[in-house]
């Protein structure tokens, strides 16, 4: 079989027969932390537009935005935050979360991200197992009132002063730090913070702190579901980070003259990496059209700000293409972009390119412990590879697929999609036992079912564990049903997902309730709200006298995936 490759070593197409490949070596890795990372495309481009937050009026240029990260940095650095320290972000898209990312990497501090969707119970974990010792907080989002929900968690912020926080559910916590102006008893304002950075302004303290961190050093805290009823914390540095972004926009052949409309969140990886730190290393402009995710404000970013990318997970896509004034918008700009976060829709993906005129749109393929891309395709690619493949090997990473045993499969079968290179994370925070299951020889095991062709076109077909996928979350059903456990009523539950048109995928749970119990759909969906994220709630319940078994006593989901997708009328989605 003919081997194509790029660089020393590289194998982008299979050999013998085998599902492995490996990526170019052409372009070295990246040496650099974060913040050299920024400071060189400001030393670059000072002056060229960097960031703008329509909703909020914000403009930056790239030095700008660098003495805004600085004044922020030297503001946390006066209240006491340190090197190592952990500090959460729990917010949707705004500016505080971008100069948050970068102000924290200045003094090396851990950023948290905290996912915007989550309730107390998700929140009190996710700050106790990383132990944040400070959280800046936008106030609310949507149904989330976010300082209502920490003062419920430490009612001790009513009468202990800023900074001096000892709360009995969140010991390690020490700082509250709530966005905007507005004063808040036991809280600081973000407004405060940059009043003491600009008061104690000076850049030596920062480039002195810089000088001591490595590349290797832990930088970011993502939580995963977990299959284990509570999020992992995927812990990335900033050579996990910094590299993946640079191949991410190389394959986008991205540049300081485009401008990427971001519409996904900041607290994922996808705005995160692919996004914002992909804008960085070439000097790109990043657009947030708002808050959350909104058609209509995405649409108009994208034609008045004159964009040349954009980012989306298929449902944001669809929703943009369904908007009733789709038609009035101009797009002629628009020339890239990434579609990823779960699977794409091949009649979506051929709509995108012919009426939004993304003819170099890619679709991107990773996880989160990954950092996360790990295929990509690229704007040269035949379109029919983009529309039915997530792309090839990225630089400088080894793929193989195998089987349960562990051995390569022949190419064109389906086996477990193992990853090995820079990219691999660190580990899970605080979770030897986990990071051992799933790195094995410095192969992180994905969980994702998937197949390479000839070419090394990856296609991924499904999931090793039965995790599902609504509009671009990963939801995993052990964590729903460690919950719903929680309930008097429930004597046993089992969750899994069922096709979507507008999700992909939503969650359903099968319920046995306790001898002579009764209980109703919305009763259970009524005891999830407000602890669990919606997104995990179970939008369709059936209440059963019993699970469909084996004979070795195990429940087989797909007997009642089956079940309900027959009940409900739904077919499975057609996907890449």
């Amino acid at each position: 079989m003919a081997t194509h490759s790029s660089g020393e070593g590289a194998l982008i197409e299979p050999t013998d027969g085998l599902s492995y490949v490996r990526g170019s070596t052409d372009n070295p890795l990246s040496e650099a932390t974060v913040g050299e990372f920024l400071h060189d495309t400001v030393a670059r481009f000072p002056d060229r537009p960097a960031v703008v937050f329509r909703e909020q009026g914000i403009r930056w240029t790239w030095q700008a935005f660098s003495n805004e990260v600085d004044t922020l940095a030297s503001g946390l650095l006066a209240l006491g935050v340190a090197k190592g320290d952990r500090v959460g972000i729990w917010s949707p898209n705004r500016a505080e979360w971008l100069l948050t990312q970068f102000a924290t990497v200045r003094i090396g501090a851990i950023l948290v991200n905290i996912n915007p969707a989550y309730r107390l119970a998700e929140l009190e974990y996710a700050l106790n197992k990383v132990g944040c010792k400070a959280i800046i907080a936008a106030e609310r989002f949507k149904t989330s009132m976010y300082l209502e929900m920490l003062q419920e968690l430490a009612p001790e912020l009513a009468t202990q002063a800023p900074g001096e926080l000892h709360a009995a559910r969140l010991p390690e916590l020490r700082y509250v730090i709530r966005m905007g102006d507005t004063q808040t008893p036991g809280m600081l304002s973000f407004s405060d913070v940059l009043e003491r950075g600009r008061a104690s302004f000076d850049v030596a303290p920062l480039d002195a702190i810089g000088a001591t961190l490595s590349c290797h050093d832990p930088i970011n805290i993502q939580f995963t579901s977990g299959t284990t009823g509570n999020p992992k914390g995927a812990t990335l540095t900033h050579r996990n980070v910094v590299n993946n972004a640079r191949y991410i926009a190389m394959a986008m052949r991205l540049s300081e003259q485009d401008g990427l409309c971001i519409p996904v969140p900041l607290y994922h990886c996808f705005g995160m990496v692919l996004a914002v730190l992909a804008c960085v290393s070439v000097g790109a402009n990043m657009v947030f059209p708002g808050e959350g995710f909104d058609p209509a404000a995405t649409l108009a970013a994208t034609a008045e700000e004159q964009c040349t990318a954009l980012h989306g997970v298929p449902t944001m896509f669809i929703a943009e293409l369904d908007h009733p004034d789709f038609a009035s918008y101009d797009f002629s700009r628009l020339r890239t972009g990434i579609m990823a976060g779960s699977p794409c829709p091949i009649e979506t993906m051929k709509k995108v390119v012919s009426k939004m005129h993304l003819s170099e749109i890619t679709i991107a393929y990773g996880m989160t412990e990954t950092s996360p891309v790990s295929f990509q395709s690229s704007t040269t690619d035949p379109l029919d590879k983009r529309t039915t493949t997530v792309g090839r090997i990225q630089p400088h990473l080894e793929v193989k697929i195998v089987d349960p045993l562990g051995n390569v499969v022949p190419v064109g079968e389906t086996g477990e999609l193992c990853t090995r290179g820079y990219s691999v994370m660190q580990g899970y925070w605080g979770d030897e036992a986990k990071t051992r299951e799933s790195i094995v020889d410095g192969w992180m095991h994905t969980g994702d079912l998937a197949t390479l062709d000839s070419e090394g076109y990856c296609n991924i077909v499904g999931r090793l564990k039965d995790m599902l996928i609504r509009g671009g979350e990963n939801i995993y059903p052990r964590e729903i049903e460690e919950f719903l456990f929680r309930h008097p009523k429930i004597q046993s539950v089992q969750v899994f997902g069922v096709p979507d048109t507008k999700y992909g995928e939503e969650v359903c749970a099968w319920i046995v309730l306790r001898a002579g119990e009764q209980a109703t759909g919305e009763e259970i969906q009524q005891f999830c709200q407000g602890q669990i994220a919606h997104y995990k709630i179970p939008r369709y319940i059936r209440f059963v006298d019993e699970l469909p078994m084996t004979v070795t006593g195990k429940v087989q989901k797909f007997i009642m995936r089956e079940r309900m997708m027959g009940e409900l009328k739904l077919n499975e989605n057609k996907t890449a």
